[in-house]
């Protein structure tokens, strides 16, 4: 089952880099539980997202703050019901149209098949420590 959640995450990123938001809403489970580090790096405060609604308006907020966004994974670390994973987030502002690059990754929990819980680290290390790993 642990390849299959890779897949399913997989497509989740590919729907996201594409704008398609019902694709990508598609691969998590009706409770999910978002909680991404975006909103750090725009110099916010950090945000829960629940539920499909939630993750539709993260996409809404982020759609609506760039006009370019893209993930590009480096590694997935396997971890049967879990996954870390480690990538770069590639975004172009929509008004300032400037470029920006930051380091993404995520720990992912699945429940039926499902992204069930999601956090994002602007820190590797972080991450691995979050997932109870050592670099």
């Amino acid at each position: 089952m642990s390849q299959a959640n890779v897949e399913t995450f997989k497509r989740g990123i590919e729907a996201y880099n594409r704008g398609d938001i019902e694709a990508a809403v598609a691969v998590h489970h009706p409770d999910v539980e978002w909680r991404p580090a975006i909103q750090v790096i725009l110099g916010g405060e950090a945000v829960v997202y629940r539920g499909h609604d939630g993750v539709r308006e993260f996409l809404q907020d982020t759609d609506e703050a760039f006009s370019e966004a893209r993930i590009e994974l480096r590694e997935i670390r396997d971890l049967g019901d879990r996954l870390i994973a480690e990538g770069r987030w590639l975004v172009r502002g929509r008004e300032s149209g400037a470029e920006t690059e930051a380091s993404l990754n995520f720990l992912v929990d699945f429940e039926h098949g499902k992204l069930s819980r999601a956090v994002t680290f602007l820190d590797r290390n972080e991450a691995l420590e979050a997932a109870g790993l050592r670099d």
